[in-house]
This record gives structure tokens, C-alpha cells and sequence, in this order.
């Protein structure tokens, strides 16, 4: 029995399915029952397809699987929690773990790319994008946690920034693997380069800013 293809088919699968719920979410009204609907079909589909793409990454010795797919449970995880945090009193071991870990991959992700963009393949260059992502977002995980936010409904803000996060990462994953016209860093930073904008531009619109 082929296990990596089994493993194939449902990365596939699930992962395919995630992205068009994920573009439906995008597109539609935040909040309403669609949304969240729509949202745990998403979550589970791709919190499966980024699982069983560690697997893969391991069977394979793939590194840059396993980062899209340590980077998209990362997002999904941690942004499916913050729904849940709405004060520092709500926040729980589970939340500390994912910040460490993450500042932890992000680092290994900073030091690999350091070392291949010195020995001038610049793929270096994407490590280097995605690790200073995962330093950006544990550091927010930190300031939140701490409450030190300027934000007053950080937990809906953060919410937002990473569940857009993980479908970016879904869509970079389906863009690499598919192109073969664009050069290959250009395939791994342009979703993050069209949707970090649309993430800005939500979080402005339902942030509410600390008076004090």
C-alpha cells in the first residue's frame, strides 16, 4: 500500500476544499451564519490538509512543505482561539505554547534562509519573508497576551489577520505547485503580496482603538 499517495489524495481533497470555502469567507459579510458555517468547514479542512502535509514533508524530507504546512496550522490554530479570548483572563497554556513555537520555527526559518541566500539561491529570500511573519505575529501573541494591545477588540482584529493568514498560506501552497510561468519566489510571495492590503484594510474597519 502506497501511504504517500493515500496521504496525496487527501492534502488534495481537503485542501482543495478549504481553498474555495476560504475565497467564499473572503467575499462575504463577516459574522453572519454563512461565515461561520463556512468558517469550520474551512478550519477542519484545512487544519487536515496541513497535517497530512507535515507527514508528507517528513516521508519526503520536503522542507518547504513542512513550512507552509507549520505556518497554516499555526494561523488556523491560533486563529480559531482568539475568538475565545475576548480578555487576558481567557488566555491558557495552549496560547503561550503556540507563541513560543512559532518564535521558534520563525527563527529556524530566519537562520535557513540566511544561510542559502549567502550561498546565492534566492529562495533565501522567501524563508527569510515567512520567518520575519512569524516573528511579527508572536509578537503580537506576546503584546495581547500581556495585555499591552492598543487595540480594545484585539482577540476579533487578531481573528481576522490570521484565519486571512492561513488561506493565504493555502493559496501560495496551490500557486507554487501548479506554476509554471512565474518565477519561483514570485509564486511564493504574490498571494501574501495581494492579500496583506485586504487585511489591512478589514482590520481598520472593525478595530476599536484604546482611549486611554
Amino acid at each position: 500500500m502506497d501511504y504517500f499517495k493515500i496521504l496525496l489524495t487527501i492534502h488534495i481533497l481537503t485542501g482543495g476544499i478549504a481553498l474555495f470555502v476560504g475565497s467564499i469567507i473572503l467575499f462575504t459579510k463577516k459574522g453572519n451564519q454563512t461565515h461561520q458555517k463556512s468558517g469550520k468547514v474551512y478550519f477542519s479542512a484545512l487544519l487536515t490538509s496541513s497535517l497530512v502535509s507535515l507527514l508528507m514533508a517528513i516521508l519526503h524530507g520536503n522542507i518547504f512543505l513542512f513550512i507552509v504546512g507549520i505556518f497554516t496550522a499555526y494561523m488556523l490554530l491560533s486563529g480559531t482561539r482568539y475568538l475565545k479570548i475576548k480578555s487576558i483572563s481567557d488566555i491558557h497554556f495552549a496560547d503561550w505554547t503556540l507563541a513560543i513555537t512559532i518564535t521558534l520555527f520563525g527563527l529556524g526559518f530566519v537562520s535557513l534562509g540566511s544561510y542559502i541566500l549567502i550561498h546565492e539561491d534566492f529562495f533565501g529570500i522567501v524563508l527569510l519573508v515567512f520567518g520575519g511573519i512569524c516573528w511579527m505575529f508572536a509578537i503580537q501573541d506576546f503584546k495581547n497576551f500581556r495585555n499591552k494591545s492598543k487595540v480594545n477588540n484585539f482577540w476579533l482584529t487578531t481573528h481576522i489577520q490570521r484565519m486571512t493568514g492561513s488561506y493565504i498560506a493555502s493559496a501560495t501552497a496551490f500557486l507554487v505547485v501548479n506554476n509554471t510561468i512565474l518565477p519561483g519566489v514570485v509564486s511564493w510571495l504574490l498571494p501574501t503580496a495581494i492579500l496583506t492590503p485586504l487585511i489591512v484594510i478589514w482590520v481598520r474597519k472593525y478595530q476599536v482603538m484604546n482611549q486611554k
